[in-house]
């Protein structure tokens, strides 16, 4: 369109838009080059190259008049938004290099500014009715992800469909070594012998209960709220011949009844919501027997509480929330639970994203046949930007081992390392050397 025919409130707005993006970015980018077109008849150029990381000079073209202004005014939605619309293009570079020049010049000057007391109580308000999972709520909020496509985890997730941070070892480990690390460390951690029993609260596709299952003899019951995930876990369960040690069920976890041995939660606490936490925790208590063992395992924010992104809450996770330990120890202790080991996983999920990007990436043709190029483009957003949110913006993973009596596990953390040895012993596993 001619820009001489153009209202001249859209002029104004693009003018604005220019000066409010150009504005925030030129205070942030020092670290690489980052080249915006469209936006004015000559390119901004912001920051400088690195000479030795050349993928760090990255050029985008803003194509819609009005994506500059919302970009600028509301970042945490509207940039994701403009790449899955492609009004947001880039010519030089990939979406990854992009956000990891991004990242490593917020991680120097911070992703957030604090926020004064009105607005830290606003945020804490409708952080709070974000959260309120019922059970209509929860099984509405897990089936908009949950029950897509299996065509699309099945291309991005290991041969085992495990969705959760991978344990990786050592940097070289492929994605199903660092995941059949993770089911070993669970493992291990759960003091698991032939017969005891097990619940899995978030089954997924069932391979933490197999997985549990065949390494220890265990039984196992796992509870999902996707009849998607129920069907693909019990179908697997039959053609791994374990119908006597793996039971598949679609629950809340609100509704379980009977007492079990040992409990574990991998990947699902984060779609839980803080004003359900003291449930939660309750729950363990009555579940879980007299002398029995609990494991916790959620991604986490490392500097206190937050909120789930704006882009995230809508196209990626309703009702999901990332917490803070500062947010659920006190829900522990009011439950009665002793907190027997917490370990922080820092990188581990980075680098089961980067697996996992690159995988989808892979396979995105295979992908197209079932989704459009939008919906693509929001899953490779999602991946990518939670691989850097892993790398750069304070997001970690607990893992959090809990008990009813103080006794319930041994005095010192040397039963874990010999448990997971004698593991290793009889699978593939590399064995670890700890010092």
């Amino acid at each position: 369109m001619d820009v001489r025919r153009e209202p001249r409130c859209a002029i104004a707005m693009r003018g604005e838009g220019r000066l409010v993006l150009e504005r925030k970015l030129s205070r942030l980018i020092t670290t690489g080059r980052l080249t915006i077109k469209g936006m004015a008849p000559h390119p901004i150029v912001l920051g400088r190259t690195v000479a030795d990381a050349p993928e760090l000079d990255v050029v985008v073209r803003v194509r819609n008049r009005m994506t500059a202004w919302k970009i600028g005014l509301r970042p945490g939605l509207y940039f994701g938004e403009a790449y899955m619309d492609g009004s947001l293009a880039i010519e030089q570079g990939t979406l990854w290099s992009l956000l990891e020049l991004c990242g490593r010049n917020f991680a120097r000057t911070g992703w957030h500014r604090p926020a004064g007391r009105f607005l830290r109580l606003a945020r804490r308000l409708w952080r709070t009715g974000q959260q309120v999972n019922t059970r209509r709520r929860s099984r509405k909020n897990v089936a908009h992800h949950y029950d897509l496509s299996d065509l699309l985890f099945r291309h991005f997730l290991d041969a085992d469909r495990q969705y959760s941070c991978a344990y990786f070892t050592s940097t070289g480990d492929s994605l199903e070594q660092a995941q059949a690390a993770k089911t070993a460390h669970i493992a291990a951690k759960l003091l698991l012998r032939p017969d005891i029993r097990v619940l899995d609260i978030g089954c997924g596709w069932g391979g933490l209960a197999l997985g549990l299952a065949r390494l220890t003899g265990a039984h196992v019951t796992g509870i999902t709220l996707s009849q998607e995930q129920a069907t693909i876990a019990e179908r697997r369960v039959h053609d791994a011949g374990l119908q006597d040690r793996v039971r598949i069920e679609v629950k809340d976890y609100r509704d379980v009844g009977g007492q079990y041995d040992r409990i574990v939660s991998v990947g699902m606490f984060e779609h839980v919501g803080v004003p359900q936490y003291q449930t939660f925790f309750d729950r363990l208590v009555r579940l879980l027997s007299e002398d029995g063992v609990a494991l916790v395992h959620s991604i986490a924010h490392m500097d206190g509480p937050g909120m789930t992104g704006a882009w995230t809450r809508k196209y990626i996770f309703p009702g999901g929330y990332v917490p803070a330990l500062s947010e659920v120890l006190p829900r522990v202790e009011q439950a009665g639970l002793w907190v027997t080991d917490i370990e922080v996983l820092r990188l581990h999920y980075a680098e089961t994203l980067r697996h996992w990007r690159e995988r989808f990436l892979r396979h995105a043709s295979l992908i197209h046949e079932v989704y459009d190029e939008r919906f693509c483009r929001m899953w490779e957003f999602f991946l990518a930007t939670s691989e850097m949110g892993f790398r750069y913006d304070k997001l970690m993973v607990f893992q959090m081992q809990l008990a009813r009596r103080v006794d319930a596990v041994p005095l010192t953390r040397d039963y874990l390392f010999a448990a997971e040895a004698a593991i290793r012993a009889v699978t593939a596993l590399p064995v670890r050397v700890h010092g």
